[in-house]
């Protein structure tokens, strides 16, 4: 139970459970993807009405996520995010339901199941990701984390070859209940396994709300420069996905799992290239900024490669090159984020980091749909322009002394004043000790 004093597992025993969950809350958009066209087709939508699948899901994830933040905070990471994954499960019912029962009539059936499922999804993977920045301090934290991200990216490597699997061997809908019958190991899995360690609670609302505002006063231009460069990678991810999974489709007649072993290629350079990061940059910190940096010019390079040579060969490099470039980013801007909050305000604002990449998520699918009526070229050629301004502003305003100094140098942050919170006292020597054994003062060596 969130709190309990109980030792529990191995802390990497946890990590292992608690990357089971981005893995199964990706799922809610990648796993779609390959079945979209078919989806389409059978209720009747065009491409941007299709979008809206996606957009669905992680708009009310997005919308739903800030609550869910204060309450992990506040209760606990457990007990939010083990009714989350169940109720993400339950939402994928209702839309297999609305798809399976009423057939071209379920879209709003099938909407509103993905709006149950976004609101599951909101209380899963940035409340892990607090969790594992409660588990893990320093160097160790980075390794954590992009364990974490590369989960997420596994993820996406496994849904489109799992989406298209289901949508070729049963039906379109089918994904749905897939999605059920996936999220409850993983609630399983993070119920038995994960612990967490006694903290300081969150504040009651008004003084949370406060303490969070604190923290953007003090550190808001790094923190928005954070949060728009993680949005801007899973924007443009997701939106090349959604315009890789047509083209093969309209262009090559591809479909099924040939089409979700192509759509893997990207996800799995953000996967590789996102867990070899984290392990490099636990012994690299000062390069947290250079590899957000790299990974943004390598994105760019991606995008104006796909944009300027009309091949396939270049098309397939590009999204690749673009994918690990974003698998580049995700762990610096993770730690910086994590990082910059103590633990009583930590969910909350790994939560509002996550609502934003739902956004970028929610309306990359719909817009790349938009943009590919005007041209094939024209999706990369926005995305190259989007990137390369994200490194400016990653350049200009993300400063990582001013995100990490307080928790590096001064100790995590007292949440609010919370009188109801619970903290671990700083150790003393017992007072019966011989005389001569205890010391005034002590120095840890080094």
């Amino acid at each position: 139970m969130a709190g309990s004093e109980a030792p529990g597992p191995n802390k990497w025993v946890q990590l292992a459970a608690l990357c089971t969950v981005p893995l199964i809350m990706v799922l809610g958009n990648s796993m779609l993807i390959p079945v979209l066209p078919d989806m389409g087709r059978a209720l009747g939508l065009d491409k941007p009405q299709t979008g809206l699948m996606v957009t669905a899901f992680s708009l009310s994830a997005g919308v739903g996520i800030a609550a869910a933040g204060f309450f992990a905070d506040r209760f606990g990471r457990w007990v939010v995010m083990v009714p989350s994954l169940l109720l993400y499960g339950l939402g994928g019912v209702i839309s297999g339901l609305g798809g399976w029962w009423l057939g071209s009539r379920g879209f709003w059936l099938i909407m509103a199941g993905r709006v149950v499922q976004g609101f599951g999804a909101a209380g899963t993977a940035p409340v892990a990701m607090a969790l594992v920045g409660d588990l893990f301090r320093g160097a160790q934290r980075l390794v954590g984390l992009g364990s974490l991200e590369a989960a997420n990216g596994l993820g996406k490597v496994i849904a489109p070859i799992l989406g298209a699997l289901v949508g070729a061997r049963f039906v379109w809908w089918g994904v749905f209940f897939a999605y059920a019958i996936l999220s409850v190991p993983s609630a399983l899995a993070v119920w038995l396994l994960t612990r967490e360690e006694p903290r300081e609670r969150a504040a009651p609302a008004r003084a949370y709300l406060r303490a969070v505002l604190q923290v953007f006063r003090e550190k808001g231009v790094p923190l928005a420069a954070c949060f728009w460069a993680g949005t801007v990678a899973l924007f443009v991810l997701f939106g090349v996905l959604f315009f890789l999974s047509e083209h093969l489709e309209t262009a090559y007649g591809i479909d099924g799992v040939p089409k979700g072993l192509r759509i893997m290629w990207p996800v799995l350079a953000m996967s590789v290239i996102s867990f070899a990061a984290g392990f490099y940059l636990q012994r690299h910190e000062a390069l947290l900024k250079p590899a957000v940096m790299a990974g943004l010019v390598t994105a760019t390079a991606g995008m104006l490669l796909a944009a300027l040579v009309r091949r396939d060969w270049a098309l397939f490099a590009g999204v690749i090159l673009g994918g690990a470039g974003t698998g580049l980013q995700l762990p610096g801007l993770n730690n910086l984020i994590t990082s910059a909050v103590g633990t009583g305000q930590r969910a909350g604002l790994t939560s509002l980091y996550g609502a934003v990449r739902f956004l970028g998520v929610a309306f990359g699918p719909p817009l790349y749909g938009a943009l590919l009526k005007r041209g094939e070229a024209i999706p990369f050629w926005f995305s190259a322009g989007l990137v390369l301004a994200t490194l400016g502003i990653t350049h200009f305003l993300i400063h990582p002394e001013r995100l990490v100094a307080e928790e590096t140098e001064k100790g995590p942050k007292e949440d609010g004043g919370s009188s109801a919170g619970r903290r671990i006292p700083a150790w003393n020597p017992p007072e019966d000790l011989p005389t001569g054994t205890r010391i005034s003062s002590w120095d840890p060596p080094g």
